[in-house]
Order: structure tokens, then sequence, then C-alpha cells
């Protein structure tokens, strides 16, 4: 890559990175400081949150090392030590869209039952099915990967991706890409849940009466669908068939849109768009 274009790329990643982080902190705050926001929307956003938190971290610093050094690889050492803290929250927050989008059917097709529906209790067991879903649909594959053995010092990638791993793998990958059909089948459920929510919220809006209202919940529904899009098109491509097209640039590509472009949009396309979390937020910088 040409100089000029590594720095471009270094500094438009690095501020990516800045407002994602800062965004992010930002709703978290939010969400414990007011109480305005202490419904099971918000802490589930609180979540989503912390999983991007911990998922840009996970990839990105060592995205910008790459390009200052001039080689955007990563040592096997520190693949093997990153893959169980990105997969393990990425699976999470397939499973947190999943959530999400059956909150937002309820809320909107359901309003009147929606508050006895989701109680803390409700709340408490989902967060805790979406973390301990993940833990349990990586653990074995994580293990199995770790156990696995390399031909090269170093993976031709920025960060822990299944792909080039398995590629420069000496010994039999097939009980690995066995699982990875399970874990994508987590991935597909997720799709279908995420995508009939909302299609019957999509169908629920079309009945509103007044054309204001009505566009409202469509600019909200669709600005939502389009995150939820990139996110699971890219991995569909990048998990579907691990096998396959390893290392190559176009996976590289998609590879930076799931772990930076996402994690930017989250928090303003599902936090930050919020009305209430408007307003909590102009008054926390009134009070500063």
């Amino acid at each position: 890559m040409m100089p000029n274009l590594r720095i471009f790329f270094f500094h438009l990643i690095l501020l990516s990175y800045t407002f994602t982080v800062l965004g992010n902190f930002i709703i978290l705050y939010l969400v414990f400081s007011d109480p305005r926001l202490h419904f099971p929307m918000y802490y589930f956003l609180c979540n989503l949150a912390v999983m991007d938190i911990c998922f840009i971290n996970t990839v990105v610093p060592g995205m910008l090392k790459g390009f200052v050094s001039e080689g955007l690889h990563i040592s096997v050492q520190s693949c093997l030590a990153q893959t169980c803290i990105y997969f393990l929250v990425g699976t999470a927050e397939f499973l947190l869209f999943a959530v999400m989008s059956l909150d937002r059917y309820l809320a909107i097709c359901l309003p009147l039952r929606y508050s006895m529906i989701m109680h803390k209790h409700l709340y408490n067991w989902l967060i805790a099915g979406v973390w301990l879903g993940s833990f349990f649909a990586n653990a074995l594959p994580s293990v199995l990967v770790m156990k696995l053995k390399f031909c090269k010092k170093f993976i031709d990638h920025f960060f822990c991706d299944l792909s080039p791993l398995l590629k420069n793998s000496c010994t039999d990958t097939s009980m690995i890409e066995l699982h990875s059909v399970f874990a994508a089948s987590i991935l597909y459920i997720s799709v279908l849940v995420t995508f009939i929510s909302y299609l019957k919220i999509f169908l629920e809006v079309l009945k509103v009466n007044t054309a204001e209202g009505r566009g409202r919940a469509l600019s909200t529904c669709s600005s939502h669908a389009i995150v939820v899009t990139l996110i699971y098109s890219s991995c569909i491509y990048l998990y579907s068939m691990p096998a396959q097209g390893q290392g190559s640039v176009l996976n590289k590509d998609v590879a930076i849109l799931n772990t930076v472009v996402v994690p930017l949009l989250n928090p303003f396309i599902y936090t930050l768009r919020n009305v209430t979390v408007r307003k909590s937020f102009s008054d926390m910088l009134l009070s500063m």
C-alpha cells in the first residue's frame, strides 16, 4: 500500500475508533445516570455498547499498528489470544440483535402488554441467555483452534479471522469447519428472528393513520434494518464457508466493514437518534 494511502486509512480508522468508543461510553453514562432511561430497551443498548467497545478494542489497535509498521499481519500467538474475545462478543451481538428486534416488536405491535411482558426479571434472563448462549457456542471451537499447529508464525490479516487462521494450519481443520456450521446456524436463526420481527413491525407501521407517525416509525425501522443488514451480510460472507477465499483483498475489505464501520454506526443509529437519549445528552451538556 502506498505511504500516503496508508496514512489516510490510519487517520480514518483512528477517527472512527475514537468516535465509536466515545459514543458508546456516552451511552453507558447516560443510561446509568438518567432515570428517564431506566427501561429494558436502554439496558439492551447498554449491552450493545459494551459489546461494541470490546469488539473494536479487540481488532482496531492491531490494525492501526499494522498501518504504522507497514505490515497488516498478526502473529499466531496474538491471534489465538484474540480469537476467544472476538467470537464470544460477535456471537453475543447477533443474539442481542434478535432480542432487541423482539423487544421493538412487542413495544410497537403490543404496546398495552409490553410493560407486563418485558419486566426486569425477563430482561435479566434474556441478557444472561445472550452471553451464555455465545459462550457455549464458542467454547469447543475455541479449544479446537488453540490445539491447531500452524505452518507460519504470522497470518496475513490484521486480526484473528477464522479463514486465514485455518489456511495457516498444518493440521486437519475439518472438525472446526463442522462446528462452524453450528455457529453459522445461530447466525441464521438470529437473521430469521430479526427479519420476521421487523417485517411484522413494518406491516404494523403501515396501519398508522397519521403520515408523520408512519414516517417517523419507518425512518427508525429502516435505519435499524440497514445496520442489521450490513453486519449480517458481511458475517454470512466471511463465516458461512470459512475455507474459501482466505486472505483475499475482498475478505479484508469486508472484515473492515464488519469490525470498524458497523460498531461506528451502532451508537448513532440505535441510540443517539432516540429523542429521549438526545434530550438526556443535551441536559448533560448544559449541566457541565
